[in-house]
């Protein structure tokens, strides 16, 4: 059996960062039948992404599929910027309103996944203290559960913080749920800190890219 390995990601890769982002959306689970669409998560917190910068996105090659990516962009002001002038009207025109109800009742509506999928100053609203100065790069990062505990999760962001650095960028942010405490664990063993803005409820946490 081959072992596990990053590589970059390309076209072909779409589908299945698609259905990553979906099986490790809810809190690093499964959210595959919670909202209406499971196209949903992927639309807001992967596939922007790998459209917008395709050049910072790897791939955890398992048994000929992607299973776990890494994300990116260098310059997240500008990735506002281009997401509402480029991202926002198709998001709007493919998911107009909430779809039927699915019983699962998530505690991230349909309605909130939705409004952030069209506010992309979000990413930025909360941030202060010069934090897009000294942290202007943000990432998503998910592996399924088969390549998880591996150290492949520190490798993947190894390679985008060496490819950061390469572009001068002097660091990387990235917020989670604060109910994943298994991602926290990890943010903290591979070196991330808290940032001023960060909160109990909103964690946000960054590293210098050298």
């Amino acid at each position: 059996m081959t072992e596990p390995f990053i590589r970059p990601y390309s076209a072909a890769d779409r589908a299945d960062v698609a259905d990553i982002c979906v099986r490790t959306a809810a809190a690093g689970g499964d959210a595959r039948g919670v909202y209406s669409s499971d196209l949903l998560m992927p639309d807001v917190y992967a596939l922007p992404y790998v459209e917008h910068s395709p050049d910072l996105a790897w791939v955890v090659e398992h048994e000929g599929r992607a299973a776990g990516y890494i994300i990116g962009v260098a310059d997240t002001q500008a990735f506002v910027d281009w997401w509402a002038r480029e991202w926002t009207p198709g998001f709007v025109a493919r998911h107009p309103a909430p779809g039927p109800a699915t019983g699962r009742n998530p505690s991230y509506t349909e309605a909130q996944l939705l409004h952030d999928g069209a506010d992309p100053e979000r990413m930025v609203r909360g941030l202060r203290h010069g934090e897009l100065t000294t942290h202007p790069a943000h990432l998503h990062i998910d592996l399924l559960p088969v390549l998880q505990r591996r150290g492949l999760g520190s490798r993947l962001i190894d390679t985008l913080r060496g490819a950061l650095a390469e572009r001068g960028v002097p660091g990387v942010h990235l917020g989670y749920a604060a109910e994943n405490t298994a991602a926290r664990l990890f943010y903290d063993r591979y070196g991330f800190t808290a940032l001023p803005s960060s909160t109990p409820q909103a964690p946000l946490v960054g590293i210098p890219t050298t």
